[in-house]
């Protein structure tokens, strides 16, 4: 049985929103705020922290009406046009709608914590020295990073080919 375009999209953003919140879950459970545990050395970490801005807690000291605008309204605007586009651009190719959907099941997932628990749950956290080290993530920040980077390959490598035709 094969599934329709929009019914593999939707499946698949449904995926990354429930991977995300049922690794949320996980980690909200038995990891105590702030513990760190050494998975892999000091290079691979996990705890649980309460981001209660974006990116890299960005935004985090904002008054409460511009949190609601740009952390809650616009995002879900964005990604409700978004997960449009995907649906209705059949010119898509299937890199680009892998990539898209990934954007919007990570973004959806995000937006989803900020609405139920008025902040998001990082709890990843790579290091290699004081220079490289990421801040703390999640798996919607994955799926997002993800995304962008296929949606990057797929970008340049299609201009590529355009350039040698």
């Amino acid at each position: 049985m094969k599934l329709s375009r929009n019914a593999g999209v939707i499946l698949l953003i449904i995926f990354n929103i429930a991977i995300d919140q049922i690794s949320k879950i996980i980690v909200r459970d038995t990891i105590d705020p702030n513990e760190r545990i050494h998975v892999i050395g000091d290079f691979f970490q996990m705890m649980n922290v309460e981001n209660t801005g974006a990116f890299l807690g960005m935004g985090s000291d904002m008054n409460p009406t511009l949190k609601l605008i740009f952390l809650l309204i616009l995002p879900i605007a964005v990604l409700g046009y978004l997960v449009y586009y995907i649906i209705t651009n059949k010119a898509l190719d299937k890199l680009s709608l892998i990539a898209l959907a990934c954007i919007a099941g990570g973004g959806i997932a995000n937006v989803y914590d900020r609405i139920v628990y008025g902040s998001v749950t990082d709890f990843f956290y790579l290091y290699i020295n004081d220079t490289l080290r990421t801040g703390i993530f999640n798996v919607a920040d994955m799926s997002v990073t993800f995304g962008m980077l296929a949606l990057l390959f797929t970008t340049i490598f299609n201009n590529k080919k355009k350039e040698i035709a």
